[in-house]
């Protein structure tokens, strides 16, 4: 499970059977004080593979900068490139996302702007709240 913004538009393409897959990258952040007590930033960037209508879905309603929370499971590909050297990818399959910004005109309140999270379909309708640190049992 990870928020983070898209680091580029969707991209969308069909398998040769026609099934759809897209590919989307996110990028988390990590704020905290160092020894001497100095803010520190890190950004990860996580490459997520969607398909089918969960696909088609992230293509028409996702855009560069947009937030989104992610729920999905780890997958390492494994390939030989052209020069013969064995590559890795560890990539993000999506099996649940909820759109974290406002959502698109035309699909909420009058005036088309609402500040509730845009739930995907077929996603359960769920409260998330934020969990403090001091609360976690562990």
């Amino acid at each position: 499970m990870i928020i983070g913004r898209l680091t580029r538009d969707p991209e969308l393409r069909n398998t040769p059977n026609g099934k759809a897959v897209a590919t989307i990258s996110l990028a988390t952040n990590r704020t905290w004080a160092d020894a001497n007590g100095q803010k520190q930033k890190q950004t990860e960037f996580h490459n997520v593979v969607l398909w089918s209508k969960l696909a088609e879905i992230a293509n028409q309603y996702l855009r560069k900068g947009g937030k989104v929370y992610m729920e999905g499971r780890l997958q390492t590909r494994e390939w030989t490139g052209q020069d013969g050297v064995k590559r890795y990818r560890t990539e993000i399959v999506g099996e649940n996302m909820i759109m974290l910004d406002s959502r698109p005109a035309g699909t909420g309140s009058s005036s088309g702007m609402s500040n509730e999270p845009t739930m995907m379909p077929e996603a359960p309708q769920e409260v998330i709240e934020e969990v403090k640190v001091e609360d976690i049992p562990f």
